[in-house]
């Protein structure tokens, strides 16, 4: 078994090989929610009266030494293309370390808490650009047996799937049948049209620019909101021009905008500054950080999740 999912390892990392970018994303692999479940690596909580099955990729990672080769393994492909691989296990420590520390998020300058929700676990947990999920299972049917594969690339701050790859070799006698072989067999009847998708993700991007999100939020203590006036307009409606004129033809969404509150989604950035330097969505939204210092005297945070998302909180550090 272990030869078989070594072998998808391989040719996962294979795969993401064609994913040549101006400043490329940090990847995360995990197991797929029913690898999980089927596996007994789950936990369940009570959804409003209703008990469900999550992952609980902790167990996952220090129970199953199949799932640590799988990552450790495409770590070390994945950093030969230039591709930096987030390591789950270590970031569920850092998760748990965090916790331990900090019980809630408060500002620097005068200990306010956040007006906003504490971030949700799992998405804290997901400390990278891009998930695979990987999900592989061996199918026996009585003396027969074939394998069935499926990968999928997941942005992990748009939640858009950019890659999708699946497939099931034909049945074989379990006597005779390599895994391995089995496998990349399956693999390979579909990983053509797996590549076209990937490469046709990173040429939107060359043509539409970067795709990222941007949250706007304010200190509770916050001088400003986004209803106050500033500068002879509202202070969400110079910061959504500020966000138009510095988007590949004006393209983004404004996905919410309340007082306190704006999140703009599908935000194409170019992916150069003047300077040819890549950009991300950190080194974008200061501009705009810099715009309310320098223009309108507004003092803000800027914080970041990976390079695909940014969140400017107003009204301190």
């Amino acid at each position: 078994m272990k030869r078989v999912i070594l072998s998808c390892a391989l040719l996962l990392a294979a795969v993401l090989g064609y994913a040549q970018g101006a400043k490329k994303p940090t990847i995360m692999v995990v197991p797929s929610d029913v690898w999980c479940i089927q596996n007994g690596y789950y936990t369940t909580f009570d959804n409003q009266g209703t008990e469900e099955k999550v992952p609980d990729y902790t167990k996952a990672i220090q129970g199953d030494a199949d799932l640590l080769l799988v990552t450790s393994k495409l770590g070390e492909l994945m950093a030969e293309r230039g591709f930096p691989l987030r390591s789950m296990e270590a970031m569920l420590k850092r998760l748990k370390t965090e916790e331990a520390e900090e019980s809630l998020t408060m500002s620097k300058e005068t200990g306010a808490e956040l007006a906003e929700s504490p971030l949700d676990k799992l998405k804290r947990v997901a400390r990278a650009d891009i998930w695979m999920q990987v999900t592989w299972t061996v199918n026996r049917i009585g003396r027969d047996v074939s394998v069935t594969f499926n990968l999928q690339g997941l942005d992990a701050y748009t939640d858009k799937q950019v890659a999708a790859g699946s497939g099931t070799s034909a049945p074989e006698p379990a006597a005779w049948m390599e895994l391995p072989v089995t496998l990349s067999e399956a693999v390979n009847a579909n990983l053509e049209d797996f590549c076209n998708q990937l490469m046709a993700h990173f040429q939107d991007m060359e043509t539409k620019g970067r795709e990222i999100a941007l949250t706007c939020r304010c200190w509770s203590d916050s001088e400003y909101d986004f209803e106050s006036e500033v500068g002879g307009d509202e202070l969400g409606f110079l910061i959504e021009d500020w966000v138009a004129a510095n988007t590949v033809e004006g393209r983004f969404t404004t996905a919410d905008a309340s007082e306190s509150r704006m999140y703009f989604e599908q935000v194409r950035i170019p992916l150069f500054n003047e300077n040819g330097r890549a950009l991300d969505a950190r080194s974008w939204a200061n501009g705009l950080r810099r715009e309310l210092r320098e223009k309108y005297g507004i003092e803000s945070k800027l914080t970041i999740r990976g390079l695909g998302q940014a969140i400017l909180t107003i009204g301190g550090k």
